[in-house]
């Protein structure tokens, strides 16, 4: 039997600009849904492609979507408002392409101001080009759920009938969001990126009792189906592009990167009488037995199951690369709800124990500082949680690790550990002198802080006249004087932040500029309309004539990976007024997690930089490669937003230090200033 499989299917769901790392110190018990939401729920799942060889079905979406709607049921879903779209079945609709569109606009026409929405989807993704697209992703290509009927690639300019485009998906949810409905999207499929690149499919071990299946198919290998076989009907449209709507209430769990694949086989492994289930969607319920109170705690839970069966497929499937699951969003909202604001602020790392000590899954690059206070919290099997106060005793560059508090020492089972700082480091904080209290509503992203300071200020607020003027003191953060009026606290509160984060971002350049990514190219290149004139490695830009920009010429930054691998990527920028711009991720509802390339088939995108070039603008990124098992690396670095939204991928693995990639650009220096 040929292995077909089930990869992270990525839909371009995108949204509003925005990198954040407001973590948070995961409680405990469950959140019981507010009177005011009305939860409801798609469940689609497509077990067989009946215009495709019975080799490529899959046993176990039939069982994701029963499983899902015990679970939902559980959690004070009711069965009317559960829609279920599945083969084998009984009283489910099939899952057709035209069925599942009409069963999204049932829900969308259903839902009110303040109802909550999950979109689960269990079967095969495949990807290939489609220049219809936006949006282009890096590597080119774009994602696709395959429905029931779906027939193959025709010709040499390949098209699917019966699937489900990412743009389809993110117009949907777009739709919903423009209703104030809180959207949690579930993809337990795959994309098998790497398939799609000429990478024959591995061969299949002979079929066994608990047989594992791969989700996922290369599009060159779907049919066009019978001759004989009508074409199916013309699925109904998705809604029209609108613009885009701010996505603070918005989640969604993939089932692994967008090049991997995921399986589907019996589950718990060992029990006799158990049945196929995709390995998130078991994961998943299996999760809400510790009672989660937010998305990240169950999303925490769902990952401590993954080890013991992903050791397995490892020595059974050892050329494969097993899937590393992915989170996006407002992780830290309460769970079923909806509401935009974070159940805490605080920020929180995974960690896991070893012997006496914890090991973090954060370090300096993420603001940790030698002997800094954090609060370790274990959350036990049965929801209930414990806490106390423990201090780094060892820093890297991206971890750290801290001695187990002896009040946790001798917990029962095994519990979900986490470490969160007591306080920002008041070292990286920006130090504000005033004779009044700092300005009301300052929010800030770990671990950049404001803080009242003396005559070691680098910033003086001086208020009078009906306005306050804001000097910077501290020549690395620039000179600038600013009067605000008193009528617009929002402005002064902005610029204060501004020049807090700038504070943090040239420490993290000075943590990582001397690194070196093999396959990774970033350049700086000048354009005047559709014409390239200069461009230069970015950190040589200045030296090589690229900036400072000419009249009519703006600025664009090139990101090429080669690499072979995922990484973890934040652009941001800072443009001649203080005011800071996300430029990867660009959206709240994506993740930092740049596509892997290679040297044959390079990921690579181009950034659009029209702030940079005036006197004052500044560009920082950095990159480190994306570990199958790990967490992506935020770096604390991003514009803030009232809303907590929060990427998070993978179980966090010690490993030794991974390389780090930075540069640093101003955008209008003088050559001799180039870093």
């Amino acid at each position: 039997m040929n292995p077909s499989g089930r990869c992270g299917f990525r839909p371009g769901l995108r949204g509003l600009a925005a990198l954040l790392l407001l973590l948070m110190m995961t409680v405990g018990l469950g959140a019981a849904l507010p009177a005011q939401a009305t939860p409801r729920a798609l469940l689609v799942g497509v077990s067989e492609l009946v215009h495709q060889p019975p080799a490529l079905w899959l046993q176990a979406p039939r069982n994701d979507v029963r499983l899902m709607r015990e679970a939902l049921l559980g959690q004070g879903f009711a069965a009317d408002d559960i829609l279920t779209l599945a083969d084998g079945v009984p009283g489910a609709a099939l899952p057709e392409a035209a069925q599942i569109h009409a069963a999204l606009r049932r829900l969308l026409e259903a839902s009110r101001e303040g109802d909550f929405v999950l979109l689960y989807f269990s079967g095969h993704g495949t990807r290939l080009r489609d220049t219809r697209k936006r949006y282009q992703e890096p590597d080119g290509l774009a994602e696709n759920f395959l429905a029931r009927e779906v027939r193959g690639a025709i010709g040499t300019s390949p098209t699917l009938e019966g699937g489900l485009r990412d743009v389809d998906v993110d117009a949907w949810v777009q739709a919903f969001l423009a209703r104030n409905v809180f959207v949690a999207a579930v993809f337990d499929t795959c994309a098998a990126a790497s398939m799609t690149r000429g990478r024959p499919a591995a061969a299949a071990p002979a079929a066994a009792e608990d047989d594992v299946r791969w989700r996922g198919v290369p599009a060159a290998q779907l049919r066009a189906g019978p001759a004989s076989t009508p074409a199916a009907a013309p699925a109904e449209a998705a809604p029209a592009p609108a613009a885009q709507v701010a996505r603070a209430r918005y989640v969604a769990l993939f089932a692994a990167e967008s090049h991997q694949v995921t399986p589907e086989l019996r589950l718990p492994r060992g029990r006799r009488g158990a049945q196929p289930h995709g390995l998130l969607t078991w994961a998943f319920a299996e999760s809400l037995a510790r009672k989660p109170a937010t998305w990240r705690a169950l999303f925490d839970g769902m990952l401590a199951l993954y080890p013991p069966v992903i050791d397995e497929l490892a020595q059974r499937f050892p050329e494969r690369e097993l899937p590393s699951p992915v989170a996006e969003g407002s992780l830290d909202a309460a769970l079923f709800a909806n509401s935009p604001a974070p159940a805490s602020a605080r920020p929180v790392w995974r960690a896991r124990r070893a012997g006496p000590e914890l090991l973090v899954s954060a370090g300096e690059l993420d603001g940790l500082v030698p002997q800094q206070a954090v609060q370790v919290q274990a959350v036990l099997e049965d929801g209930s949680q414990r806490t106390t106060t423990a201090t780094v005793l060892a820093l890297e560059r991206d971890h750290a690790r801290v001695a187990l508090p002896a009040a946790l020492a001798g917990l029962p089972g095994q519990p979900l550990w986490s470490v969160g700082p007591v306080a920002p480091p008041p070292a990286l904080a920006l130090r504000v002198r005033t004779d009044g209290p700092l300005p009301a509503g300052l929010a800030l992203d770990y671990p950049a802080g404001i803080v009242k300071a003396g005559a070691d200020a680098e910033v003086r607020l001086v208020t009078g006249g009906g306005a306050t003027r804001l000097e910077v003191l501290d020549p690395a953060l620039g000179r600038a004087t600013l009067s605000v009026p008193a009528s617009e606290p929002a402005l002064l509160r902005r610029r204060l932040q501004a020049l807090a984060r700038l504070k943090w971002l040239q420490h993290l350049h000075a943590l990582a500029r001397d690194g070196v990514l093999e396959g990774l190219e970033v350049r700086l290149e000048a354009w005047a309309g559709e014409r390239l004139l200069r461009d230069a490695e970015a950190r040589q830009a200045v030296a090589a004539g690229v900036l400072p920009l000419r009249p009519q010429e703006r600025a664009r930054l090139h990101v090429r990976n080669s690499s072979g691998q995922s990484l973890d990527l934040v652009a941001v920028g800072i443009d001649a007024q203080g005011e800071l711009h996300a430029v990867y991720p660009a959206d709240a509802g994506e993740s930092n997690r740049f596509e892997r390339g290679t040297r044959e088939a390079v990921a690579a995108k181009r950034f659009d930089l029209p702030w940079l070039g005036a006197p004052g603008s500044r560009l920082l990124l950095v990159a480190t490669p994306a570990s199958t098992h790990q967490g992506p690396r935020l770096f604390g670095a991003g514009p803030a937003y009232e809303a907590a939204d929060v990427r998070v991928r993978g179980q966090w693995r010690a490993e030794p230090v991974r390389a780090v990639y930075a540069v640093w650009v101003d955008g209008a220096a003088a050559p001799s200033a180039a870093r």
